[in-house]
């Protein structure tokens, strides 16, 4: 497979901004809303895996195929660009040779980064630190094979997420995972779920591998999580939900009162259709 050169400086362009400073990082899951999260200013894009597949009428947890993700992957990385990297969950399938085949497909559909998880399943059981090792070097393997040496693999585990062992062992799980996924060749370690300050702190002090967290309501603010040394912030499903809350808050009340205030201070018809049109 042959990667053009923007591709490719895309995913430069990626890596030097998980270097500058914090990243921030916005979830699109279809073209619309990629290109109104590019167009607010964001650097680059992450998908989500839960709002594609709402978007397709399924749930998350790879309920939606790898060819439905990656082909949403495609039509959000034609809408915008910004690098994109997409959430690949498990890699939709279990054994290294079908996450290379998932990664493959990444690099087709013109992404430069992706997510890849060690839950077997929703709530786990975990893939081993040394199987899931074994997926990342195989996703990294098939990232060189398909010209794209250079994609961004974020190691994303879920022992905090899904409350995995006891709670005095989990950062030391943790710290374990991120040496084995950082010697097969991740570049980050996401861990979703964990949003103690302190322990983030120890975790970014010790970890081989720069900290991801994932933010939402209620949470740390991306200053204070920068300053505990977490290096990228996204927040998952958070963006999707909203915009569909804002869906069911006007329509409760255009059916309850008829009246349109909850569409107050939308983007209007022509700043939409002027992120499409050429």
């Amino acid at each position: 497979m042959t990667v053009d050169q923007s591709t490719k400086d895309k995913a430069q362009r990626l890596r030097a901004l998980a270097g500058d400073t914090v990243l921030v990082l916005p979830n699109a899951w279809d073209a619309g809303s990629a290109a109104v999260i590019a167009a607010a200013g964001a650097p680059a894009i992450a998908t989500t895996s839960g709002g594609v597949a709402w978007s397709l009428g399924r749930g998350d947890g790879q309920q939606a195929t790898r060819d439905e993700m990656l082909a949403a992957a495609a039509r959000i990385v034609a809408a915008v660009d910004v690098p994109v990297t997409v959430d690949v969950e498990g890699g939709y399938g279990a054994a290294p040779a079908e996450v290379a085949q998932t990664v493959a497909a990444v690099v087709a559909a013109g992404a430069v980064g992706i997510n890849l998880e060690d839950s077997r399943a929703a709530g786990g059981p975990l893939f081993t630190p040394e199987e899931q090792a074994e997926r990342i070097a195989a996703a990294r393997a098939a990232a060189t094979e398909a010209g794209l040496p250079e994609l961004v693999i974020n190691a994303r585990t879920d022992v905090y997420l899904f409350g995995i062992g006891e709670e005095s062992g989990r950062l030391d799980d943790v710290l374990a995972r991120a040496a084995a996924y950082a010697e097969a060749g991740a570049d980050g370690v996401f861990v979703p779920g964990l949003l103690d300050l302190g322990v983030l702190a120890d975790l970014s002090a010790r970890s081989p591998l720069p900290v991801n967290a994932m933010a939402g309501p209620g949470g740390p603010s991306v200053t204070d999580l920068a300053k505990a040394g977490v290096r990228r912030v996204s927040v998952g499903t958070g963006v999707a939900q909203a915009a569909y809350t804002a869906a069911r808050r006007a329509t409760l009340e255009l059916l309850s009162t008829g009246t349109y205030d909850e569409l107050d201070g939308s983007l209007d018809f022509f700043q939409m259709n002027g992120l499409f049109s050429g």
